[in-house]
């Protein structure tokens, strides 16, 4: 099958195009056939070699965790799903003609497959830092990077909770911000003061590690009031770091009970043929996203 890997850390160019055996799944896995893949911050991370200290992986690697497609082999024990259903979840190597997943639900209707390929990590990821941040129904939260695929997960299922938001995001995403049902503000100078001046902030969330951290803790005053997802420094300041992880089955299943419900929905702000992986982890790594950024296959 073609796959797009890297054999060796660097640039966004080290993501090429390879032929390599196809996958099958083990016990409680399916493989897809792949329709799309979401690109995820954490692959371009993977891929420059952020986290070769604490978790090496061999290389040459294949590349990528969310996708979704359609169901072509059931791994022992599945009992759930069949060949040939309609799926998105999580799993490895998924930019890729075939993937194994070993957390997927069945892709909900007037979903197209670009579209579901984006909801799995960002999900997972919104709820989890949700619930690590502490932060309570009627409390104001402050999200930095607002705009972004996890941003956009978050300000809906906080709304959805309750929980008022202010968000950090780019000039030409404000209305973006504000039509989730957050108050918007832009993250250049001044960006700290201006946040003071709409209010008490209760917590904090750091989405795309743009050095935000120092203000973030002069805002709530309290290092386990703030969560970051992007800057590896946070532990310097006494501030948690949560990566990748969680329940990734109980996060699908809140997804899809919140997408049926109208109360979330990610657009894809941009989609690329698989073969262009590399433009993709470019743009992504530029920031200024507006959802998610998907491969098609």
């Amino acid at each position: 099958m073609k796959a797009m890997r890297f054999a060796e850390y660097g640039g966004p160019e080290v993501l090429t195009p390879a032929e390599v055996a196809e996958p099958h799944p083990g016990p409680g896995q399916i493989r897809i056939a792949v329709r799309a893949a979401g690109v995820n911050p954490h692959d371009w991370r993977l891929r420059e070699g952020q986290f070769r200290r604490i978790r090496p992986i061999p290389l040459p690697a294949g590349i990528g965790q969310d996708a979704s497609g359609v169901v072509d082999e059931v791994g022992e024990g599945v009992t759930d799903i069949d060949v040939g259903d309609l799926v998105f979840g999580r799993g490895t190597n998924t930019y890729a003609e075939f993937a194994v997943l070993s957390s997927w639900a069945r892709k909900p209707d007037g979903l197209s497959f670009a579209e579901a390929a984006g909801y799995p990590s960002v999900v997972e990821t919104a709820l989890r830092v949700i619930r690590l941040v502490g932060v309570q129904p009627g409390q104001t939260l402050l999200v930095s990077g607002a705009a972004g695929g996890v941003g956009s997960a978050v300000l809906q299922i906080a709304r959805e909770r309750g929980i008022a938001v202010i968000g950090t995001a780019s000039a030409a995403n404000q209305d973006y911000v504000r039509g989730l049902g957050a108050v918007p503000t832009t993250y250049d100078v001044g960006w700290v003061e201006r946040v003071h001046q709409l209010g008490r902030i209760d917590a904090a969330l750091d989405l795309n590690g743009a050095g935000v951290l120092r203000g973030l803790l002069d805002l709530t005053g309290d290092p386990d009031k703030v969560i970051t997802i992007a800057d590896l420094e946070a532990p310097m300041l006494g501030i948690r770091f949560a990566g990748v992880g969680g329940n990734m089955p109980e996060a699908l299943t809140e997804a899809v009970d919140l997408i049926a419900r109208g109360k979330l929905h990610i657009p894809v702000d941009k989609s690329y043929p698989l073969t262009e992986a590399a433009s993709a982890h470019a743009d992504s790594q530029a920031g200024h996203t507006r959802g998610r950024r998907v491969l098609l296959v």
